[in-house]
């Protein structure tokens, strides 16, 4: 499961797994991301924060995630992945080299730090 909120005002998707990912939750994410980014051009950013990983619930959720970042990565400027798992602290490594936004790791306790660089503070 993931909970999501779009600060609109800023253009920033703050995204927060809480569990094994599903495809519903990837579906949630597109019908709120797409109009926004419709209107808007972009997002400003995406920060995703989640203290561990917990995966996928199956292989029709990794392949609707994949196919989220396929849509949607060219239209994100920035994403923080604020996390103390060694997996995901990994992952801006890796998501660099398939991406367009800017990608950067913090740890979990430096969210604030993750949104003012996502603001371009």
């Amino acid at each position: 499961m993931i909970s999501f909120e779009l600060l609109r005002d800023e253009g920033i998707l703050v995204v927060e797994p809480k569990g094994t990912l599903e495809s519903a939750d990837f579906a949630a994410l597109t019908r709120e991301v797409d109009p926004y980014i419709e209107e808007k051009g972009e997002l400003r950013g995406l920060l995703i924060q989640s203290e561990s990983f917990h995966g996928w619930g199956d292989f029709g959720a990794l392949i609707s995630h994949l196919s989220f970042i396929r849509d949607h990565h060219r239209d994100i400027g920035r994403v923080a992945a604020v996390t103390d798992s060694a997996f995901l602290s990994i992952a801006p490594r890796i998501a660099s080299h398939f991406v367009k936004a800017e990608v950067r790791h913090f740890d979990f306790s430096d969210r604030e730090a993750a949104l003012a660089w996502l603001r371009g503070n």
